[in-house]
């Protein structure tokens, strides 16, 4: 069993990556004025479904989420990033200079920090475009 030492608080465990992507699809339908049963119609899903999605309570598949990105007129790519600095702000890893894995290198993976990347294309991703804001 783990101690901890007076005085310190325990270290909170990260959200689960559905949570993320639920908080952020719920926050993009919000901000757009739409309802779950419009969003879930036009993604091919129940509103009960969709509901849970939001919720963090299900973990749906890469097409779920996918849909769900085309009903809001976004992408999935843009949601993935989101995601990712939304993980990245609760981590506090920015504020650090963490590093991260970047594969996309056809050379291989390869460690880069934030800034040696480039920033993600995509409507998500895209600060000019509908996209999930990280708060």
């Amino acid at each position: 069993m783990t101690q901890i030492a007076a005085g310190q608080q325990p270290a909170s465990p990260a959200p689960l990556l559905r949570e993320v992507y639920g908080r952020l699809l719920r926050r993009l339908r919000t901000r757009q004025g739409r309802t779950l049963a419009e969003v879930a119609a036009r993604a091919g899903i129940s509103v009960a479904y969709l509901s849970e999605v939001e919720r963090g309570l299900k973990e749906p598949s890469s097409e779920v989420l996918e849909a769900v990105c085309i009903a809001l007129g976004s992408s999935i790519t843009g949601l993935v990033g989101a995601a990712h600095r939304d993980l990245r702000a609760l981590a506090g890893d920015a504020a650090a200079g963490g590093r991260v894995l970047d594969l996309t290198s056809r050379v291989g993976s390869s460690v880069t920090s934030p800034a040696e990347q480039s920033a993600p294309t995509g409507t998500l991703g895209n600060r000019q475009g509908p996209a999930l804001l990280v708060a």
